[in-house]
């Protein structure tokens, strides 16, 4: 019980940073500020990558991250960015 205590407390920080990152991640994208996004996507994937690394999240896991995050900017890129999400939300 020690052990896991100690291994919960060193890994929850990293867990916690993915959660983080993934979240605002996908509210630049919803926000339509696709630069900072753009710019965004290699740290948030680093991030991933190292928490897989660790074993803290299964490689298919991490893999999924990565592609959400890729596939909301892909596609906020092929709407126009932020005008395209505000005319979604005045159609809903």
């Amino acid at each position: 019980m020690r052990q896991a205590l100690k291994r919960r407390l060193r890994n929850f920080p990293l867990k916690h940073e993915v959660q983080t990152l993934l979240r605002k991640g996908l509210k630049l994208i919803k926000d339509g500020k696709t630069d900072e996004a753009v710019k965004f996507l290699p740290i948030a994937y680093s991030v991933i990558d190292m928490a897989c690394k660790k074993h803290l999240l299964h490689p298919n896991n991490a893999a999924r991250k990565k592609s959400q995050l890729a596939l909301a900017l892909n596609q906020s890129q092929k709407k126009g960015g932020k005008k395209a999400v505000t005319e979604e939300k005045a159609a809903a």
